[in-house]
C-alpha cells in the first residue's frame, strides 16, 4: 500500500488549495494484477461486503488470435483492504465490457454489461447483457436485456442503472452502423431485464457513457460523456416524469464518468482528466447540483486509465479505478480518501 501523507504538496502544485491548508492522509493500493488488461471498474456495498467489478482480457480489445472476448471479474472484500475473486463471467462470441454493479429493490445484485460482437476485428454489433446474484457468490449466465423497439437500433449500450424505489433508470446510447453518430435515451426497468423508453435526450457531439443519479427531492441528474466537437461533457437536470430536461455544457472533458451525492448540494465525481492531453490521469472532483465541478485530487495513474467506482464509507470516500502507469497492461487500484477533502469549507 502507498501512503500519501503529504498530499498538501501535490494540491498546492496543481493550484487547488491556498497556502494555508490541512494535511490529508490518502491510501492507494493495487488490488488486482494478473498480467491481463483489467479495466472499467464499478464499486458497491452489498450485504455488508464490498464488491469491485471490471473487464479482464489480454489487451484493451483483442487477444493474440484476434478475438475480442473480454470477461467480467468480480472481487469481494470485508473491509476494503484484502480483496479476493468471487466471480468470473464470460460468454462465447462476446466482448463483455464495463460491468456496472447495483442492488435491486428485492435484494439481488445486478451486473449490467456491454456485449460487443466483433468479426475479423471489426465491430459488427452491441448487445447489452445482465447477470444477477442472490448472495454475492453465484451469478447467473449473462443474457441480453430487452429494450423497447423505439428506444434501440441494434447497436446499443446501456451503460449504468441507478435504482429509485422499485424502478431502475439508465441511459442507453445507440450508434449508427458507421459509428459516426450517436443518440441517447433514458430507459426504465422494474426487473433489470425489460426496459421501456422514458425520453429521448437531445444532447449533441456524440453522447455516450452516462451516469444517472436521483436526489431525495426526486430530481434526476445526468453526467454525459461526449466525443465530438470540443468533447466537453453535458450536465442534465430533470424532475419527474423525466420527460423535459435542462442541459448545460460542462467545463471538463469526461471519460468513464461517475458521480455520487453527499447531500446538501455537494457532489463527488470521478473521471479521466485531460488537463495534460498527452498524459491522461484519473481525477476526482467536487461539485454542485448545477454541474459546476473543480478538480480536488489526481490519483496515481497514467496511460490507459479512468472508469472509477465511488462509494462513501464512514468518513471516507472509497474509489476503484484502473491504470497502466505501473504495468504494461492496466491493473486495478483502490483508494481511500477523507470525506472532508471534498466538503466545502
Amino acid at each position: 500500500m502507498k501512503r500519501l501523507p503529504w498530499i498538501l504538496l501535490c494540491l498546492l502544485i496543481v493550484g487547488i488549495l491556498p497556502v494555508v491548508a490541512q494535511k490529508f492522509d490518502v491510501s492507494v493500493k493495487k488490488i488486482w494484477d494478473n498480467g491481463s488488461h483489467c479495466a472499467f471498474t464499478s464499486l458497491i456495498k452489498y450485504d455488508g461486503k464490498f464488491y469491485c467489478s471490471f473487464r479482464e482480457g489480454e489487451t484493451h480489445i483483442f487477444d493474440k488470435q484476434g478475438k475480442a472476448e473480454g470477461k467480467v471479474r468480480i472481487l469481494v472484500s470485508d473491509d476494503g483492504e484484502e480483496w479476493t475473486p468471487v466471480a468470473f463471467i464470460h460468454k462465447a462470441g462476446y466482448d463483455l465490457r464495463d460491468p456496472k454493479l447495483s442492488v435491486m429493490p428485492g435484494g439481488r445484485m445486478m451486473v449490467i454489461i456491454g456485449g460487443s460482437i466483433y468479426k475479423d476485428k471489426k465491430l459488427v454489433g452491441r448487445v447489452p447483457m445482465v447477470s444477477f446474484s442472490k448472495d454475492g457468490k453465484s451469478f447467473t449466465e449473462p443474457v441480453p436485456i430487452k429494450i423497447e423497439e423505439k428506444a434501440k437500433n441494434g447497436n446499443d449500450w446501456l451503460w449504468r442503472v441507478t435504482w429509485e424505489g422499485p424502478t431502475g433508470y439508465g441511459v442507453n446510447y445507440s450508434l449508427d452502423k458507421n459509428d459516426e453518430e450517436a443518440r441517447i435515451s433514458l430507459l426504465k426497468t422494474t426487473d433489470g431485464l425489460n426496459y421501456q423508453l422514458v425520453a429521448n435526450l437531445d444532447v449533441p457531439n456524440y453522447p455516450n457513457e452516462t451516469t444517472v443519479r436521483i436526489l431525495p427531492d426526486k430530481r434526476m441528474l445526468m453526467m454525459v460523456r461526449c466525443e465530438k466537437g470540443d468533447r466537453n461533457g453535458y450536465w442534465g437536470v430533470s424532475m419527474p416524469p423525466y420527460k423535459e430536461w435542462n442541459w448545460k455544457k460542462m467545463e471538463i472533458r469526461l471519460g468513464g464518468p461517475d458521480f455520487i451525492s453527499l447531500g446538501k448540494g455537494v457532489l463527488i465525481a470521478g473521471s479521466r482528466s485531460h488537463y495534460i492531453p498527452s498524459s491522461p490521469k484519473t481525477a476526482l472532483f467536487t461539485g454542485n447540483e448545477e454541474g459546476k465541478f473543480q478538480e480536488v485530487f489526481v490519483l496515481p495513474s497514467g496511460g490507459d486509465t479512468s472508469y472509477p467506482g465511488l462509494l462513501v464509507e464512514g468518513e471516507e470516500v472509497w474509489v476503484s479505478y484502473y491504470s497502466s502507469h505501473e504495468t504494461p497492461n492496466a491493473s486495478i487500484y483502490f483508494a481511500k480518501l477523507p470525506l472532508s477533502l471534498f466538503m466545502k469549507k
